[in-house]
């Protein structure tokens, strides 16, 4: 981990925890902002040489300092990347055969099919700032039989776009952006955001005026956030075998 950021320490914080309690060994490297990108580098790579370390993350976002964050993915070993955003991986995974998935879309996966809904036909929209994290979730329920749309910035018709589906899944940053009106009884809403209002943490969703419309909505903070970890800790043991 590089630098000083309170929410990237505080995440840090809760691996490391969950790994404890699940005896994994866990081992952790700060960095601070002035360090040279190329000692972080260094240090992947001494990592990938160690037989005993099965799994490597670098918790992001890096610095504004570091420009170049794909160099410092791709110099995780593969076979090691527990997060799954090695180019290798991610091309794998967007061809249909994918070795290992990043916890934020297998836990979003799990999350739905935790509703017992029937991923046949049914229409998901996926409301993002970016298609890095859109294009692999739409994969992964595609394979499904599932319908995806992906919804970027602006978010033009966003009301009437979500009132067509059956799955909403949403990763923005804007707190209690979408509003419950917006939702057709029985949708499956998977919040994906985390924003700071005063001292509380909230969704991109209004938990209160959705959770009234008689479907399935993740709280947050408690619901992405802690089955993310859970597939992190998934993906550990897979590459440990």
């Amino acid at each position: 981990m590089v630098g000083a950021d309170p929410a990237s320490h505080l995440y840090v914080s809760k691996k490391e925890k969950a790994c404890v309690e699940a005896g994994i060994h866990f081992e952790k490297y700060l960095y601070f902002y002035t360090e040279p990108q190329e000692k972080i580098i260094e240090r992947i790579k001494t990592l990938n040489e160690r037989d005993d370390i099965h799994g490597i993350l670098v918790q992001l976002p890096l610095p504004y300092q570091f420009d170049r964050v794909d160099k410092v993915i791709q110099t995780i070993d593969p076979q090691k990347d527990i997060d799954g955003f090695h180019p290798e991986n991610i091309k794998a995974l967007l061809d249909g055969k994918p070795h290992i998935i990043s916890p934020i879309h297998s836990g979003v996966i799990t999350l739905i099919e935790s509703t017992d809904i029937k991923f046949k036909n049914k229409n998901c929209l996926i409301i993002a700032n970016t298609d890095t994290f859109s294009k692999p979730l739409s994969s992964l329920l595609e394979a499904r039989g599932v319908k995806c749309e992906t919804l970027l910035t602006p978010f033009d018709k966003i009301d009437s776009k979500i009132k067509k589906a059956d799955i909403v899944v949403s990763a923005i940053g804007k707190p209690q952006f979408i509003l419950g009106d917006w939702f057709k009884d029985n949708t499956v809403a998977i919040d994906c955001g985390t924003n700071q209002i005063n001292e509380h943490v909230v969704g991109d969703i209004d938990f209160e005026s959705t959770k009234q419309k008689n479907g399935f909505i993740t709280p947050v903070p408690g619901g992405v956030g802690p089955m993310t970890i859970a597939m992190l800790l998934e993906n550990v043991v897979k590459l440990s075998k």
